[in-house]
């Protein structure tokens, strides 16, 4: 029997590893668009936005939340560095629901007692844990 080539992935944060895993594909969000990994990639590097990062293993996704940072592709390795990283099934979807109409608030009082770039970051950063927390519970 052949074996399955596979990507190891690795997400970490300042506060350590979030994922470490053998994986059969990856999707990443970089700042030019999402871009797709497949195992025996060309190499290159990539700043990252916040956004969701999808990862397969078999017939099975997993998704996680990431904010700012960069990834470094290998032929068989993805590394990437962010700021904030959060699983899918780790995020509360309420708060996160929260956190994204308060971003939305923010965003709309620009001039007025918050920084527009830091707004949007923030609306930004939410929006992506609502996507992966709403993915997680349709998969449940």
């Amino acid at each position: 029997m052949q074996s399955q080539i596979a990507i190891e992935l690795e997400i970490v944060t300042p506060g350590g590893v979030v994922v470490r895993e053998s994986v059969d594909e990856v999707e990443a969000p970089g700042v030019e668009g999402h871009f797709g990994v497949l195992p025996g990639h060309r190499p290159f590097m990539s700043q990252l936005r916040a956004g969701e990062l999808r990862y397969r293993m078999g017939k099975e996704n997993h998704f996680v939340a990431v904010h700012w940072g960069f990834a470094e592709v290998l032929p068989y390795k993805v590394t990437v560095l962010v700021e904030t990283a959060e699983r899918a099934e780790d995020i509360d979807l309420k708060r996160a629901e929260t956190a994204k109409r308060r971003a939305e608030e923010r965003l709309k009082q620009f001039g007025t007692a918050y920084d527009m770039d830091t707004a949007k970051a923030d609306f930004d950063r939410a929006q992506a844990r609502l996507e992966a927390a709403q993915r997680a519970q349709k998969r449940q």
